[in-house]
């Protein structure tokens, strides 16, 4: 056997890499994790974090949750910054990085701030931006956990102040009184609602019918519903066909046409159409690999590339791109690089949004199980139902059960409204293990919680029956 510096080489330190380079760690492995940015953690810490962690830092400072009980002009603090809300983001971003770095110390894991680049599939090449160095090791294995960055927009140079990505979020200069943001995926699903909570005037842009096309339409429609009462303007089966920059009496300011004819004129674009795989810099035609047009990578169902011993996790490889799935990609990868029998990984995944309100869904769709032809029933528990949501000051949203109508077999959980993202994981938890909406009613839930809805959603369920 050829002698390496490493048993395992990770290029890139976020949720894939941290959890690929744990799980070789933890089996004994010589493991190196590579990270270009000097900050380790990845692009997740400067893209995913930055949008919840503004979210919960408006809904703070705006008094946001409260407002039913204190009025619409409660707030804690008058004439938000951009400032006032880089405070918090910057603190968990220095607090993530610093944990991780613990976590991986604590493991003997060790980091090397520098550019990686492949030599060939064994020996990789690290230029350093603060000594101009460079550098090579090798390593017997290698992950490729690069992540992905926002797409830059096509008709349009992103300045990072007028037209921008989410990547720049933490440099934008000031708050915009109008916005545009062209997309409504996850990212700018947050950012819509986060930006029309602090009093921007937003305009959502999307080429299709509605929001969320692949949940439930009617936690898609209740998620439209409460943006357009917030003030947020939707356009849909709408596509950009230019963006461009203009200055009038006003000011610099932007106006994005659409190929309906229409004009959006704004202080700001946000795009948000799409990521693409941070691959460009890794010299993978050394090793014969290739990424498609958007920078992602092929991998099998062990996530290895076409070339052996290379494997790729993450962000990289495209759909589903969560921080969840990421590292569940990562560890297993670790595995069968060594050998290590790998457990099974559910197709049963939670999918969360942080908007205002929360969103999160598990399982199967009304849409699905109607195309499916299976029999279902519903049961629906509103959160202005619970004392604890009343107590919050918060009451918006619903909890819907999906349930088999002949057995009771729990099918689908589908929320909207506060801590949508905790609870989805109670249904995940009876989807997986096949229960029935029985299990809710049966077992006692503390008092008073949000998990009470999926008693009361159990109980109308039942009702539906004829039950009691």
């Amino acid at each position: 056997m050829p002698s390496y510096d490493y048993d395992l080489a990770i290029i890139g330190s976020g949720p894939a890499g941290q959890r690929t380079a744990l799980q070789a760690a933890k089996i004994g492995k010589r493991t190196v994790i590579l990270e270009k940015e000097p900050r380790i953690g990845g692009i997740n810490i400067y893209a995913g974090t930055v949008s919840k962690t503004m979210r919960d830092a408006v809904l703070y400072l705006t008094g946001y949750r409260e407002r039913n009980i204190y009025g619409q002009s409660y707030a804690v603090k008058q004439n938000i910054t951009m400032d006032d809300l880089m405070v918090r983001t910057r603190y968990v971003i220095q607090q993530q990085s610093d944990i991780l770095q613990s976590q991986l110390a604590r493991d003997r894991v060790e980091t090397i701030i520098g550019e990686a680049s492949f030599i060939d599939r064994n020996t990789l090449r690290l230029k350093s931006d603060e000594n101009r160095s460079e550098r090579t090791i090798t390593a017997h294995k290698v992950v490729i956990a690069v992540g992905s960055y926002s797409t830059e927009p096509p008709v349009v140079y992103a300045d990072g102040r007028l037209v921008f990505v989410s990547d720049h979020m933490m440099s934008l200069p000031k708050l915009p009184r109008t916005l545009t943001i062209v997309g409504a995926g996850a990212i700018g699903l947050e950012y819509t609602s986060t930006f029309a909570a602090l009093g921007t005037r937003v305009t959502l842009v999307d080429r299709n019918h509605r929001l969320l096309t692949f949940a439930d339409e009617e936690l898609a429609d209740t998620l439209a519903y409460h943006m357009r009462q917030t003030g947020v303007t939707l356009r849909l089966t709408e596509v950009v066909f230019d963006i461009d920059y203009m200055r009038d009496e006003v000011g610099d300011r932007v106006r994005v046409q659409l190929e309906s004819g229409k004009q959006i004129i704004s202080d700001a674009v946000m795009y948000c159409v799409g990521r693409t795989g941070c691959t460009a810099s890794l010299n993978l035609e050394a090793i014969g690999l290739e990424a498609d047009a958007r920078g992602r990578l092929s991998v099998d169902e062990n996530y290895q590339t076409s070339v052996e011993g290379v494997y790729a996790v993450g962000g990289v490889i495209g759909f589903p791109d969560l921080v969840s799935t990421s590292r569940m990609q990562g560890r297993l990868a670790a595995r069968h690089a060594f050998g290590i029998k790998r457990s099974d990984f559910q197709d049963l995944l939670p999918y969360t949004i942080k908007t205002i309100p929360e969103v999160a869904m598990v399982g199967k769709t009304e849409d699905q199980l109607n195309e499916e032809g299976v029999p279902f029933e519903v049961g629906k528990a509103r959160y202005k139902e619970t004392e604890s949501s009343l107590m919050r000051g918060d009451d918006v949203g619903f909890l819907k059960l999906l349930f088999h109508l002949k057995t009771r077999e729990l099918l689908g959980v589908h929320i909207v409204g506060e801590n949508a993202a905790e609870l989805i994981h109670i249904g995940q938890a009876v989807i997986a293990y096949g229960g029935t909406i029985d299990y809710f009613v049966e077992s006692v839930i503390g008092y008073p919680t949000l998990a009470e809805a999926y008693t009361t959603a159990s109980l109308d369920g039942i009702s539906r029956l004829g039950g009691y």
